[in-house]
């Protein structure tokens, strides 16, 4: 339990933070983030919906809002692996748009994003463990096959009881018929 509380604000500090700092600096953030932007439109951009922005400085904006939101719920131990899950749902992108290193000549430069990639992959691991802690709890998957295999029992019983009430019934029914 202390684990937690300790665990989930240190965690959450890298994306509230940088989600604050992407909100202060939306216009440099976007400008970074474009070319990603418009490579995976471009690629995908007839399964988005039309609902969704394509703006990017209005999707940093968005991203930033999650980040901080997010941050600031799992922080607090507010639906954490709800929070967790979309943490995790923001950085992915976040990474592929500003730390590709693949696509990176110099390299120092190269050297640089490929330490913030696996650094961000290393967060994502943590996130990973967090969408899936269940604070010792079973999870809804367990929860639901064990009252599946108690409905299943119980059906059996009732199945049981009727049929040793029938066979009652139809004794007596033997025993008052004419012979």
């Amino acid at each position: 339990m202390i684990l937690r509380r300790v665990a989930r604000p240190l965690l959450a500090t890298i994306f509230v933070t940088g989600g604050i700092n992407a909100l202060r600096q939306a216009e440099g953030h976007a400008k970074a983030a474009e070319p990603f932007l418009n490579t995976t439109l471009d690629k995908f951009g007839d399964v988005i919906p039309e609902q969704v922005p394509r703006d990017p400085v209005t999707l940093v904006r968005i991203d930033a809002a999650v980040k901080i939101g997010a941050g600031l719920a799992f922080a607090a131990g507010k639906a954490p692996r709800l929070a967790a899950g979309l943490l995790l749902g923001s950085l992915v992108p976040t990474t592929l748009a500003t730390h590709s290193f693949w696509t990176i000549k110099d390299p120092g430069e190269r050297q640089q994003q490929q330490i913030q990639f696996f650094k961000n992959a290393s967060l994502a691991g943590g996130l990973l463990l967090a969408v899936s802690d269940t604070h010792g709890k079973p999870s809804a998957a367990w929860r639901a096959r064990n009252a599946a295999k108690d409905v299943g029992r119980s059906a059996e019983r009732l199945t049981r009881r009727g049929q040793k009430r029938a066979n009652k019934l139809a004794k007596r029914a033997q025993k008052k018929l004419p012979s």
